[in-house]
């Protein structure tokens, strides 16, 4: 059964968010659309860009893109679930920190968390 909130073809748009890589920010996780490969941050991160593209675009199915974590979050019905396999690579660099990215990341950064 195909799910047209979802692309498995498209690869990820980074290894980042692209939001925060643009502006000098930083970010707690990671999430990916489902439907176009955007990594953009999680509502945790300061300035939680994955859901300003869901609402932007749309594009309202995201994916886990940390390692280890294969979950699929749906903003509409706020409800998680199992999905396919996406185009890797499935999830940002192991050795990239979290919170990242390296050198950005402030000293009281868990101040700043929503």
């Amino acid at each position: 059964m195909q799910d047209d909130r979802i692309d498995p073809t498209v690869p990820p748009s980074g290894t980042g968010c692209v939001e925060c890589l643009a502006t000098d920010g930083w970010w707690f996780h990671l999430r990916r659309c489902a439907r176009c490969g955007h990594i953009g941050c999680c509502d945790t991160s300061p300035s939680q860009h994955a859901t300003s593209h869901a609402r932007s675009t749309g594009h309202n199915v995201i994916r886990s893109f940390e390692p280890g974590e294969d979950w699929f979050w749906d903003y509409l019905t706020e409800e998680g679930f199992e999905g396919p396999t996406l185009a890797p690579p499935e999830n940002h660099p192991r050795d990239q920190p979290v919170p990242g990215p390296a050198g950005r990341v402030p000293r009281d950064w868990e101040r700043h968390l929503h």
